[in-house]
């Protein structure tokens, strides 16, 4: 690309960052992606702070930098491709917003069988607004929780974070080319400012023809502790793999248990099994949120109902998307 760092400042001085952005400007942006600009790591990438400067400092304007990695579960060119095909054309409320990219090669010094070459690196990166808050996991499990916990409204956060992502999960799966995430996680849901949430991180996301219902594949690429076993076993995708994970995610939140399922429990069989032998009795929930009254304990109630509904064995008893925000905005 011919457009230089420096012109390129002064067109981000404006509400919309150009959809193509030059790797040395992204490199200027993060400080040389300095490691007090990292925001967080992951196996597809390190997320940076960049910080487009305006005409005063007040007007500088701060997006999320993603440098894919090299040695990522899949390959950097298709993670790149999923999240620019499937995610640039995106607007809705509970989803983040991808605002630029940068596919560019480089010359670079490498080692190779004990000699330095140069070679042809190309560099994959994909830039996002900004999200100060961070991720549900930081906020509800991490650093912030007993902020959260601590706040008089914790269920009211917590059941507005839970109605967000699906809402979300909703505009995703009843497009006309529907697209299933496939990584729905904490970590991969972000808020705001207001505590909005927002579904991040597109790398696994397959998207479906208008009569596909599910595929196939043989490779398993996802999170333990929130993978449907039909995948996890059989390879099978389809849009109730993302309520298998969302069913989980609801636990979470609603328990306020953080699920620990690793290698030996990919699909959470024993955190789902505690969660329903405790919290299907409405003794349990009162106890817990002592402090709620009918209304709320109601919500709480039906989020647990709901979730075990979505963790169901057999995809075809899972709910659809619709359904659980139907039955959601059912109770106030």
């Amino acid at each position: 690309m011919a457009t230089g760092s420096r012109s390129l400042e002064k067109q981000t001085s404006t509400d919309e960052l150009p959809k193509q952005l030059p790797y040395d400007f992204l490199k200027k942006i993060t400080n040389d992606f300095a490691e007090d600009r990292k925001i967080s790591g992951g196996p597809f990438g390190t997320l940076y702070k960049g910080i487009v400067p305006g005409i005063g400092p007040k007007d500088d304007k701060v997006i999320s930098v993603k440098k894919l990695q090299e040695n990522a579960p899949m390959p950097p060119n298709k993670t790149f491709n999923n999240e620019v095909q499937n995610v640039m054309a995106l607007k809705h409320v509970n989803i983040v917003e991808l605002v630029g990219f940068c596919c560019e090669t480089q010359k670079k010094l490498v080692q190779f069988d004990k000699r330095y070459i140069m070679a042809d690196i190309t560099e994959s990166l994909l830039c996002y607004e900004h999200l100060p808050m961070g991720s549900v996991k930081v906020n509800l499990f991490g650093t912030k929780a007993a902020e959260v916990a601590a706040s008089r409204k914790d269920w009211d956060s917590r059941f507005k974070i839970i109605k967000g992502i699906c809402q979300g999960l909703r505009f995703l799966h009843t497009l006309d080319i529907p697209i299933i995430h496939m990584d729905l996680k904490p970590e991969n849901i972000l808020l705001d400012a207001n505590m909005v949430p927002k579904i991040a991180d597109f790398a696994l996301s397959r998207v479906f023809g208008q009569e596909q219902t599910r595929l196939c594949t043989q490779t398993v690429v996802g999170s333990y502790g929130y993978m449907a076993p039909e995948y996890l076993y059989r390879g099978e995708i389809s849009a109730q793999s993302d309520i298998y994970s969302l069913g989980v995610i609801m636990m979470e939140i609603t328990t306020r248990e953080q699920n620990s399922s690793g290698n030996d429990q990919p699909s959470a069989r024993k955190f789902i099994e505690k969660v329903q032998n405790t919290w299907d009795k409405e003794q349990h929930i009162a106890s817990k949120y002592y402090s709620l009254g009918p209304q709320g304990l109601q919500q709480v109630k039906l989020c647990i109902k709901i979730a075990l509904e979505c963790v169901s064995i057999d995809r075809k008893q899972r709910p659809t998307i619709v359904e659980i925000v139907e039955r959601l905005n059912g109770i106030k």
